[in-house]
């Protein structure tokens, strides 16, 4: 199999890299951190006339027709500049829906305006009892005339802060964790009945919970096939996990390289602490814990089009991986840099914090290893 990078594909990594070195430093990202808004809607609209925003989506709607590949070397890069923009949750998520499941209405209506960076839609699949069961679901969508009405709450929705819409899973049949009868809807979000507690993560993004007390949508809301949703979820979930771990992948690189450039400068004993051989076989454990991720990441990538049985079987092993090493990569980092390396100034502690938050988005080590061996 070729694993190298086409001419088009080396463009991209050239063009997101060098945005994320001349116009994405740290400084910049502490920034729009500490904003009100927690991210940058210049920024995103510019993700969208670099046309980064399009690469997933097909060329009969507007987008540039790119594979996974595509996507997971624009979240290596983002994992690099621990980029706060909604990619994850606009494109892949919610934008993996609507490619997978939204009629031709929804995706003509929609897709534009995502793809421009004017619209940001976020998704509600969690609840306050879920853990990592995209099945356990309690949220009611009762039939009402020719539409539905929803009840129920949505944890830890991110990016729901600046989202104008939402997609959300809801029950329109079935036990509260079973896989038939789960229905996805598009809800807006300035919507009566929609409410929100806004709060930021550990890692500097931004989340909310999402209260649906008596939402109504129509017909035309529905994403995907009625009581159908499960699969169509978990799809495009794997799709996200396959991305967060390129983005992980981003993250401990960035990592390694900077603990490599301390020890080559930070002086104790009269020399360099990178000459101490302890501190080497320290570095090379690091290096090659990223590497192993690095592969098993691009595995993942490269199986989202295999069977269900398979692409899911390849994900969660990804996942495990990318667990494993994150824990290691970051745990070596700070401790290496020592006291200064939680500190909010250095870069360290916030790769490490997002690092840490990657091990547990769309489930855990040992969730993951559990439904690799059911796999």
């Amino acid at each position: 199999m070729d694993f190298n990078y086409s001419d088009e594909q080396k463009l991209l990594i050239d063009s997101v890299e060098r945005f994320i070195q001349d116009d994405y430093d740290f400084d910049t990202r502490r920034a729009i951190v500490k904003s009100e808004e927690g991210f940058r809607r210049d920024l995103w609209q510019q993700f969208g006339e670099l046309g980064w925003l399009a690469v997933p989506f097909s060329e009969e709607d507007g987008g540039l027709g790119g594979s996974p590949i595509e996507t997971m070397i624009i979240m290596e890069a983002f994992g690099k500049g621990l980029v706060v923009e909604p990619y994850l949750s606009t494109v892949v998520l919610a934008g993996g829906l609507l490619k997978a499941g939204g009629t031709a209405d929804q995706r003509a209506s929609l897709l534009p305006e995502l793809m421009a960076g004017s619209l940001i839609v976020a998704v509600g699949y969690a609840e306050p009892t879920s853990r990592f069961n995209l099945a356990d679901v309690s949220t009611k969508a009762e039939a009402s005339g020719e539409g539905f009405v929803l009840n129920g709450r949505k944890s830890v929705v991110l990016h729901g802060p600046m989202a104008g819409k939402f997609i959300v899973s809801a029950r329109t049949a079935g036990g509260q964790r079973d896989t038939d009868g789960i229905t996805l809807f598009l809800v807006d979000a300035e919507a009566a009945g929609v409410s929100r507690q806004d709060y930021p993560t550990v890692d500097g993004l931004r989340a909310s919970e999402l209260v649906l007390n008596n939402v109504t949508v129509g017909p035309e809301d529905v994403v995907g096939p009625l009581g159908g949703g499960f699969a169509l979820l978990e799809q495009v979930v794997d799709e996200a996990t396959a991305a967060v771990c390129a983005e992980a992948v981003g993250a401990m690189e960035k990592l390694h390289k900077t603990t490599l450039e301390y020890a080559r400068t930070r002086v104790q004993f009269g020399q360099p602490i990178g000459r101490f051989q302890v501190i080497q076989h320290r570095l090379v454990d690091m290096y090659m814990a990223y590497e192993q991720a690095k592969s098993m990441a691009l595995m993942a990538n490269l199986k989202l089009g295999a069977s269900p049985a398979e692409r899911r079987k390849a994900v969660s092993a990804a996942k495990v991986q990318i667990g494993k090493s994150a824990r290691f990569v970051g745990q070596q980092a700070v401790q290496l840099h020592g006291g200064m390396g939680m500190t909010d100034e250095l870069n360290v502690g916030h790769y490490f914090k997002r690092l840490t938050m990657i091990e547990t988005l769309f489930g855990n080590t040992d969730y993951h290893l559990k439904r690799y061996a059911a796999a």
